[in-house]
């Protein structure tokens, strides 16, 4: 009976899903003014940002960001704490590339381009897609394979914990410096530049930065905690 009404559920979750997504006209203008012609105005003019999206979720809904950080964060921690427990009895940790020289070999040369190219994504958030989380994202997969191609590979924790408490504080002080200067939380306080420079945006450079290393930290440790036993 349960299989049936959940199937049923389905059934009329995906019948109203299909009749919005096939009424949708798209390329047609439906809204004419409002938050979006504010957003696309602002981030060009104001902050001299060229990645739209950057510009809301680190400067118009930065607090709300710094939550999404922070959801991440204990989620990461309570995750962390539950496979402390278990990997006491897990054994010796799997390797799954251990048997290919060639792999092992490879996964040094790419290691540093992974964490290059993840080091690329956040900084340059403001300029094309990406971001903080998706280059800490990124980081956190070099680490990954290096993990799964060596038995003898180990990252410190006590690193990645300080790194990611000053990512952390350097999120909350840059917000804190609007505040000091009389302005709101995350407010821009710097020179925004000149658009599709390196150096433009004011502050959301920095966040980006500042929260790249902080997911890269947090999503490593994660990954570490999971895949090797207890010393």
């Amino acid at each position: 009976m349960k299989k049936v009404l959940v199937l049923l559920l389905l059934v009329i979750f995906g019948v109203y899903l299909a009749d919005v997504m096939f009424s949708l006209e798209f390329g047609r203008q439906v809204f004419t003014d409002g938050v979006r012609d504010f957003y696309l105005e602002k981030s060009p003019l104001d902050l001299k940002v060229s990645n739209t999206i950057t510009a809301i979720v680190v400067n118009f809904r930065g607090f709300d960001t710094l939550g999404e950080v922070t959801v991440l964060f204990l989620a990461t921690t309570a995750m962390g704490g539950i496979l402390y427990k278990k990997r006491h009895a897990a054994g010796t940790r799997s390797v799954l590339f251990s048997s290919s020289k060639i792999v092992m070999a490879g996964s040094k040369i790419l290691f540093p381009a992974i964490i290059l190219l993840g080091v690329y994504v956040f900084i340059h958030g403001h300029l094309s897609p990406g971001g903080g989380f998706q280059g800490g994202t990124i980081i956190a997969t070099g680490f990954l394979l290096m993990l799964m191609a060596y038995y003898d590979y180990s990252v410190n924790h006590n690193v990645l914990t300080i790194i990611e408490s000053l990512a952390g504080i350097t999120f909350a002080g840059i917000g804190l410096m609007g505040l000091v200067k009389g302005g709101s939380f995350l407010e821009n306080t710097m020179p925004v530049g000149v658009m599709n420079n390196l150096f433009s945006g004011g502050l959301i450079p920095l966040i980006y930065i500042a929260v790249g290393f902080k997911v890269g930290a947090e999503l490593t440790g994660l990954i570490y905690t999971a895949l090797h036993e207890k010393d």
